[in-house]
């Protein structure tokens, strides 16, 4: 029975979600999905499956130079977090926080706004808000999987409307035959997954009020929330050896923002250099033509070196000091890396089944239905969706869908319904990476907030398909009307008219059960 290029292809990574959401483990669940791929693959045949699972799967994902400069990024901005706690950085930042950051709904948008301006790269985003915001959601008891969807919620839907950023440059990059960064700019409009997102964010912290699995998680961390501050206090990352790592008492501000300010001038320093901004690039082009895996181990590798001298010289922790915490910061990273690789590796046995191409032809004979045209950014957009959640790539998805969308319209840039139609597959994969609990974004959100993975996951759910639903409608309507700021007004009316419906019902429950 042949099962590659079916919908057998998607069997795997199906499996591995609903097993991880069923079960809350995510590492058995996902080997389980991998495994089956690897069966599929090989017809059964067992050997031929271990074959293919470890050394083109396992092995081929870890010497990916791609990956690996991720998992050094990784370490790198593990040790630096860890640096920043041991140098009294983060404690000096949540002192100060609390007499500048004065209530719960202030933590909640200056998380939100961090997480906007830092749009050159989602896995920089993730990582960097989550260690700076930490010690100010925590004061003011904000539950770490509210801080982890603030954080994933700010990542790639800010990325895919931010011109200069690394994802800006992989969508540019599969558009042939036109200019894809104008494109891309014309398409932000149209990106209603992503800018209602923002609203969003913005109008539950407003209304003060969450629902679902993330008003749970908010009403038992505040049940909990004595315990939760012993536990913190005893370690700062769960991984140390020792139980009560040092923490450095000449610790100021200056500890934390210093660094944080060197990693993000270093890291965009590094991707423009990958770029060719040196050798004469202008800096859009040179943003377009980023390396980003490789410019980010540049920029932080030498913003690791930088904070280690500044701490030096002000005396803030010695040497050995330095040198202690940054295998505790790797040891940190370890859950994040174990589940990216596992993920890698489910994606290359999907990848090796074909899914992608499979829903990629589905794509393509909705749109030789030209009945169907009007309707065509909205099942693109589901189409997006469903890909992105079970391969965990958002890029992938691009690959696959954005040249698909470009041939169907012959290149036509004057087309509005061809730019509408790019928007929704941007919009899809953005909201499916969004949603997926084997996306790397959705690791790296969790890893940022110091956040139970399948948790994160389970309360975001509710949150991402609202505006999945709202958007759905918004690029049904944008198909007949075809007008950006109509269907946006039309979008962001319903998006918050949405809310307020939930609100009340949250509200009645509350008050039914008390």
């Amino acid at each position: 029975m042949e099962f590659t290029n079916t919908v057998w292809s998607l069997l795997p990574p199906l499996i591995a979600i609903i097993l991880a959401l069923i079960t809350k483990e995510v590492y058995s669940s996902l080997f389980i999905g991998i495994f089956t791929g690897g069966l599929l693959y090989a017809g059964f045949n067992l050997t031929a499956a271990m074959q293919h699972i470890f050394v083109d799967g396992m092995i081929g994902q870890l010497s990916d130079s791609w990956n690996v400069g991720i998992l050094i990024f990784l370490v790198v901005l593990g040790s630096m977090v860890m640096l920043m706690n041991r140098a009294g950085g983060s404690a000096a930042f949540g002192k100060w926080a609390v007499t500048h950051v004065k209530t719960k709904a202030g933590a909640q948008v200056a998380t939100i706004v961090l997480g906007m301006l830092i749009f050159i790269d989602d896995y920089f985003n993730c990582l960097t808000v989550g260690s700076v915001m930490r010690p100010v959601t925590d004061k003011h008891g904000i539950s770490r999987e509210k801080l982890a969807y603030l954080i994933d919620a700010t990542a790639a839907p800010i990325c895919i409307i931010a011109p200069i950023s690394s994802w800006a440059a992989a969508v540019t990059g599969f558009v042939d035959g036109a200019n894809g960064l104008s494109l891309f700019i014309r398409a932000i409009p149209y990106n209603f997954y992503a800018l209602l997102t923002i609203v969003m964010m913005f109008s539950i912290t407003y209304m003060k009020f969450d629902y679902g699995a993330m008003n749970l998680a908010e009403l038992n961390h505040r049940a909990q929330l004595k315990e939760r501050k012993k536990k913190d206090a005893a370690s700062l990352t769960g991984a140390e050896d020792q139980p009560h790592p040092p923490i450095s008492e000449k610790g100021k501000v200056s500890h934390l923002v210093f660094p944080i300010v060197s990693l993000i001038v270093c890291c965009v320093i590094g991707m423009i250099y990958t770029g060719g901004f040196f050798e004469g690039a202008n800096f859009i082009d040179a943003f377009s033509n980023s390396d980003a895996s490789v410019g980010l181990v540049y920029g932080s590798v030498v913003a690791l070196i930088i904070t280690i001298i500044f701490y030096l010289i002000t005396r803030v922790l010695s040497f050995n000091e330095c040198m202690n915490a940054i295998p505790e910061g790797f040891k940190s990273m370890v859950p994040a890396i174990l589940v990216l690789t596992f993920a890698w590796t489910l994606k290359s046995m999907t990848d090796s089944l074909g899914a992608a191409e499979y829903v990629g032809g589905i794509v393509a004979h909705i749109a030789d239905n030209r009945a169907l045209m009007s309707l065509l950014p909205a099942l693109v957009f589901l189409v997006g969706i469903f890909l992105a959640f079970a391969t965990g790539t958002s890029w992938g998805t691009f690959g696959i869908l954005i040249p698909i969308v470009v041939n169907v319209f012959g290149g036509d840039v004057n087309n509005e319904l061809m730019i509408i139609a790019i928007s929704a597959c941007m919009a899809g994969a953005v909201c499916g990476d969004h949603c997926s609990p084997i996306s790397d974004t959705t690791i790296m959100a969790s890893a940022g907030a110091d956040c139970n993975h399948i948790s994160h996951v389970s309360t975001q759910l509710p949150y991402a398909f609202t505006v999945a639903a709202v958007s759905l409608v918004s690029y049904i309507i944008s198909g007949f009307i075809r007008n950006w700021f109509i269907c946006l007004v039309i979008g962001i009316v319903l998006m918050v008219g949405t809310l307020i419906v939930l609100k009340n019902v949250t509200k009645a429950k509350t008050q039914a059960q008390a």
